[in-house]
């Protein structure tokens, strides 16, 4: 769904409030054939909402839907990757700062019970209650389990 070069380039400029085709083009240097496919895609997706602003000629503009702003936090992620392993000697490109604070931040991702912040030694991932085709070995065991097992 995102996980072409264009697709995320333009996700990053809807976060950063480009909404109209020309923005896109201008921010980005895709060609128009390339946008218009992103851009439908992104539509049927149900990722943004395309929505005119001018009748003549028929111009859109196309906004992020509640599905778009969940990727935020992914967009972010890749940001706070790109700004630790890809900046140059000169630094960030962009920085991020929260309104509420007024302070520049990294993003962080923190467990939503504790409120630690997360590394990937740090979780452990099991089957949940919509698993599909989970190996028997990743699966939970329960007594009704262990005594199938047993009598196989």
């Amino acid at each position: 769904m995102i996980g072409d070069r264009w697709t995320l380039l333009i996700l990053r400029e809807c976060f950063l409030r480009t909404r109209r085709f020309e923005g896109f083009q201008s921010a980005l240097g895709i060609t128009r054939h390339l946008l218009a496919e992103r851009l439908k895609k992104l539509v049927r997706q149900g990722i943004l909402r395309r929505i005119p602003y001018q009748e003549s000629p028929k111009r859109h503009e196309y906004i992020l839907t509640q599905k778009g702003l969940d990727l935020y936090p992914i967009m972010m992620a890749i940001v706070h990757w790109g700004d630790t392993h890809m900046v140059d000697e000169r630094g960030r490109p962009l920085l991020h700062q929260h309104r509420k604070c007024g302070k520049d931040f990294d993003p962080v991702m923190v467990c939503s019970e504790c409120g630690e912040p997360l590394s990937a030694k740090e979780v452990h991932t099991h089957p949940g209650p919509g698993a599909r085709g989970a190996p028997a070995a990743a699966a939970p065991t329960t007594s009704k389990t262990k005594a199938r097992s047993r009598a196989a």
